[in-house]
């Protein structure tokens, strides 16, 4: 809805703002938690900052009440409409409805292509995020040994870089390109694993993280308008909704992956008072799997298309039977000038000229010989 609203140099600054919602949302979360749990060991902490979270989002659904549709959907209802209208007058035409899913089948048969392919690189996004998040703070306390306060304090410094880097990132896929900006950003937080993995004190973890998050979700900030910009005409919510979500999906079990392997191998660590320990190896599997998702985003970015610029607003709509397709651009020119409905059907006849020959002529137009058309 966002992006549609917004005029096209700048979806990609809006991509990434909205994109970092995400972001915002954990840092807010990371922040409750500290004040909640980062000086007691409680173990049902968590559920007073789930219901914190429950609350807001009562209040996000009421805000989202008070917005529009974008002008995009309102002008797409109104055709429809049209169109339906228009079908009950005619007999034996289709429904508007059977038409629209009739789209949607095509749609669905020409683009399968695209949206296996979206499938594919939202899975590789969802193992980045998740594989690079979920477990940091496990990774803090077990392998780095910090207590509960700082290691929470790392995480908000950590997202705050995530928040800065999908906003920066974005606004630079409008001059650099969609794809470039991806590829560049996923390299960076690949070079950036030592400096997030290897530290030992809070600020130089903190600082790793924040930088390697910056790059992480600053590529994230690009993926609403690149899927937005590669979705079929008049399936801009449904295709990335679908397609992220698979994605989403397949890529579930990637905190389980990085837990599982993590207890199964060791790292040896000093520990306070000079003592050696044993501990799981979060770190060197967090910094092995993000190097292989990078490599697969990188691959799957670079083969893949782009449609930076696509302009919304001059496309047709979908799910309009045949009979309205055709006088979409009338009911538009019509709407300029103030006609009503009845007003935009013209009344077209034959008439006969020199010759025997006919011609096609309108209300209020003059036939050849100069006199008004009956």
């Amino acid at each position: 809805m966002a992006l549609e609203n917004v005029p096209s140099d700048t979806r990609g600054f809006v991509s990434g703002i909205l994109q970092q919602g995400y972001s915002l949302g954990y840092i807010c979360a990371s922040a409750a938690n500290l004040g909640i749990n980062g000086h007691a060991t409680r173990s049902d902490g968590w559920k007073a900052v789930f219901w914190v979270a429950a609350g807001l989002s009562f209040g996000v659904g009421i805000v989202r009440c008070l917005f529009p549709e974008s002008a995009q959907f309102l002008k797409a209802r109104k055709a429809r409409k049209a169109a339906k209208s228009q079908s009950s007058r005619m007999s034996g035409s289709e429904s508007t409805s059977t038409s629209f899913w009739a789209e949607t089948k095509a749609m669905l048969t020409g683009e399968w292509k695209m949206g296996i392919y979206c499938v594919i690189l939202m899975t590789w996004f969802n193992y980045y995020s998740h594989a690079s998040q979920d477990s940091y703070t496990t990774f803090l306390l077990v392998q780095k040994r910090l207590p509960p306060p700082s290691a929470i304090r790392a995480s908000i410094i950590m997202t705050t870089g995530a928040f800065l880097g999908g906003t920066t990132l974005g606004y630079l896929s409008q001059t650099v390109g969609r794809r470039r900006t991806i590829i560049l950003a996923a390299l960076s937080s690949a070079a950036l694993i030592p400096f997030w993995i290897l530290p030992t004190t809070e600020p130089a973890l903190a600082v790793g993280a924040f930088l390697l998050q910056f790059c992480v979700q600053g590529a994230w900030g690009v993926v609403p308008v690149h899927l937005t910009e590669l979705s079929p005409r008049g399936y801009r919510a449904l295709f990335p909704g679908i397609t992220f979500q698979v994605g989403n999906m397949l890529a579930a079990p990637a905190a389980q992956v990085v837990n599982a392997v993590s207890e199964r191998h060791f790292v040896t660590v000093v520990g306070e008072g000079g003592q050696r320990q044993r501990v799981e190896a979060y770190g060197p599997t967090m910094g092995v799997a993000l190097a292989v998702i990078v490599l697969g985003i990188v691959v799957t970015a670079a083969v893949g298309p782009e449609r930076t610029g696509r302009e919304f607003e001059k496309e047709g709509f979908v799910g309009v039977i045949p009979e309205a397709k055709n006088r979409e651009r009338d009911v538009e020119r019509c709407e300029k000038e103030g006609a009503d409905e009845s007003e935009r059907v013209e009344n077209v006849e034959l008439r006969e000229v020199d010759g025997g020959r006919t011609e096609e002529t309108s209300a209020g137009e003059k036939r050849a010989d100069g006199r008004p058309a009956a």
